[in-house]
């Protein structure tokens, strides 16, 4: 009689046999980091997610690599904001002077910069918005690759386009090798779906759209070819890693991203998820440790080779830099 329990009997053999591990060292802490210090602090949508000042965010990246966390994602929130994100191609705006103060006192770790204009944008939107209410896309890719081209010189490791502009990819890769920033590399948000799982992040960035939404840009949720297509898109364009976002209800996305290509494939872990996971905790419903063990070994099983957490703090403080 077959019987699969024997290797399920003691925490031992269930640990020789298991097929799957998080390891820490693939997971990426998203980073909040604010122009205005009185816009520093706690972030009352996600508990235990905060804001940091440039000066603090550095501490928090040498804890989180103290950990084993050595990748970090940052958004940055400016003082002030404007139609065309002007602050966000400042050369001494916000990301890049953290990106520079980081590398300068922790330079193994690697800095990951999200790019977007929704942050530095009056209107919430992602772009320049034309009269007709839509975002131009082409206008907003040119406004991308001069912040880009920023965060390169502020010494970047990774770009992370986050608009869902078409074409952004080859834009920005063209303008980097043409200035020998051919080490930075691009991990693109391929597959980001317009998700009502992005509340939390809205309030901790203030990048609400102001009118409309993003789904004339960012993909419909019942699509699943489209995201492939998006996908292999952008690895022609040159994407070195790929994006599939949120995590939870597109765990399917992820499988087929692995499945049909061969790129390494992110996931990330929105704080929609987050938040809903730590309301159950907070409310008794869930077991803290169990629940974020599962919840980031479902990524890694789906296919995904890189976890973008809220969770990867206190994950690595448990686990420790052997995963």
């Amino acid at each position: 009689m077959h019987r699969p329990r024997r290797l399920r009997r003691t925490p031992v053999i269930r640990s020789l046999v298991r097929e799957h591990h998080v390891r820490v060292d693939q997971l990426v802490q998203p980073l909040f980091v604010v122009q205005n210090p009185r816009d520093a602090g706690a972030i009352s949508s996600m508990p235990g997610i905060e804001r940091f000042t440039v000066e603090r965010v550095v501490d928090e990246v040498r804890e989180l690599a103290d950990l084993g966390v050595k990748s970090v994602l940052l958004f940055g929130i400016p003082e002030f904001k404007d139609a065309t994100a002007t602050g966000n191609y400042d050369p001494n705006g916000v990301v890049q002077q953290a990106i520079r103060a980081i590398k300068r006192t922790n330079p193994s770790v690697c800095v990951i910069a999200d790019l977007c204009n929704c942050e530095y944008t009056d209107h919430g939107h992602c772009g320049i918005v034309t009269e007709s209410g839509d975002v131009d896309n082409d206008a907003t890719v040119q406004l991308l690759v001069r912040t880009a081209i920023t965060y390169a010189e502020a010494g970047v490791d990774v770009i992370a386009p986050s608009d869902m502009m078409d074409g952004r990819v080859d834009a920005i890769r063209s303008a980097l090798d043409a200035r020998d920033f051919t080490d930075v590399a691009i991990m693109a948000y391929s597959a980001k779906y317009a998700s009502a799982f992005y509340g939390p992040f809205r309030e901790a960035a203030g990048s609400t759209p102001q009118f409309g939404d993003r789904r004339t840009y960012q993909m419909d949720p019942p699509n699943a070819r489209e995201a492939l297509r998006e996908i292999e898109l952008d690895i022609e364009e040159g994407a070195d890693i790929v994006m599939v976002k949120p995590g939870l209800p597109y765990l399917d996305i992820v499988r087929a991203a692995r499945d049909a290509f061969e790129v390494p494939i992110a996931v990330y872990n929105v704080s929609g998820e987050y938040s809903m996971i730590q309301a159950a905790i907070a409310n008794g419903w869930l077991e803290a440790e169990r629940t974020v063990d599962e919840l980031l070994v479902s990524f890694v099983r789906a296919g995904a080779d890189i976890i973008i957490t809220y969770f990867a703090k206190e994950f690595a403080a448990r686990h420790g830099a052997r995963g």
